[in-house]
């Protein structure tokens, strides 16, 4: 199976995982990257929690249920580009790679809040820890789920 598949058949499981909340449709899955297994997953819960996005609840799944993994090998997919605090912890969680749908750019196209510093910003300044990003993996189906952001989650104009 090639690499584009493999990429777009996690990012459909990541899109399940970000229905469950509809009004907030981040979902995430972290797999392992020798074996392809999905290790972890999440989805935004941020009404229990507002720092519980979509990647922090997979992180969090994982650290339960394999603790002392070895980051670098892993591969996190989300339906979005994870805002600055997700990407941190997906850096401090030493996640090698992040694969996601919308960009940043297009969430605030659209309305939603979103703090205006891209994904690879925070990776070019954090000296300690590598990761590789790509974007643009089932744009458009992941951008269909972001086009009306909810009342207490748009900017106002």
């Amino acid at each position: 199976m090639n690499q584009l598949r493999r990429h777009e058949d996690y990012m459909h499981r990541a899109i399940e995982l970000g229905m469950r909340v509809r009004q907030l449709p981040f979902g995430a899955v972290i797999v392992e990257g020798h074996t392809g297994e999905i290790v972890a997953e999440g989805w935004n819960r941020s009404a229990e929690n507002p720092l519980w996005h979509g990647e922090i609840d997979s992180i969090n799944s994982l650290v339960h249920t394999r603790p002392g993994f070895d980051g670098g090998n892993l591969l996190l997919y989300t339906t979005a580009e994870p805002c600055p605090m997700c990407q941190s912890a997906i850096l401090w969680a030493g996640i090698g790679t992040v694969i996601f749908g919308s960009s940043i750019g297009f969430l605030q196209s659209r309305g939603w809040w979103q703090i205006d510093i891209p994904a690879e910003e925070i990776i070019r300044r954090t000296p300690f820890r590598h990761c590789k990003l790509i974007g643009g993996i089932l744009e458009a189906e992941c951008n269909a789920l972001f086009q009306n952001p909810p009342p207490q989650f748009a900017l106002q104009e």
